[in-house]
């Protein structure tokens, strides 16, 4: 495994991991990458960049010196896993499907663009890799980024407003007070109407007189 740059470098930098059995491509890619000021590490497998990614363990996008994980690019081609293979696994991943993953290929084979395309890959890219095309991907990357920086700060301040919203009301409904019961008024009917007692006391006295 291999980490280019220095690791405190700054936090804007994106941090790519690229996975290639050839050490030639790995370099290539490596420098290539550097030229676009981002962060590195290369791999030869996809069973090493699971192990760099922790995925068994499912801890989240961060590996080797608490760096995180912002763009995957990874060569088709590779013997024991190849890079189609690790991309289902990665987006398979609850905690790693997020991250974008460019498949890199020295053929040009539709069915196999169209499978990784399906299956989630952020782009194809046939061999050799050009500075232009790894531009491309970093500024798509950033702008994916951005997007979705600014959609969680959406969601934060309507939360945020929709909480106010329901302590607002439960301190206007707490301070209104509420109004005695009254008692209810007798009926005029029953006031009126003497109880059974009361008639067989009257009709006693009048026998007495």
């Amino acid at each position: 495994m291999e980490v280019a740059g220095e690791v405190l470098a700054s936090e804007s930098q994106l941090h790519v991991l690229a996975v290639d059995d050839s050490h030639v491509d790995r370099k290539v890619i490596e420098k290539l990458l550097k030229i676009s000021s981002c962060k590195v590490t290369t791999v030869e497998s996809g069973a090493r960049a699971l192990q760099f990614l922790g995925l068994d363990e499912e801890k989240g996008s961060l590996g080797f010196n608490g760096l995180k994980v912002n763009l995957i690019m990874t060569d088709y081609s590779m013997p024991g896993m190849t890079g189609y293979e690790l991309l289902k696994k990665i987006k398979r991943s609850s905690a790693f499907r997020e991250i974008p993953v460019v498949i890199m290929s020295s053929e040009n084979i539709l069915t196999r663009i169209d499978s990784c395309l399906e299956e989630g890959a952020e782009e194809f890219l046939v061999k050799p890799v050009k500075l232009s095309d790894v531009k491309r991907v970093m500024n798509d990357c950033i702008m994916r980024g951005e997007t979705e920086g600014n959609n969680r700060r959406r969601v934060d301040k309507r939360k945020f407003e929709d909480d106010n919203h329901a302590s607002s009301s439960s301190s206007s409904s707490s301070s209104i007070p509420s109004s005695p019961s009254s008692p209810l008024p007798s009926s005029p009917s029953t006031a009126a109407t003497s109880s059974p007692l009361h008639s067989l006391k009257r009709a006693k006295l009048r026998d007495d007189n």
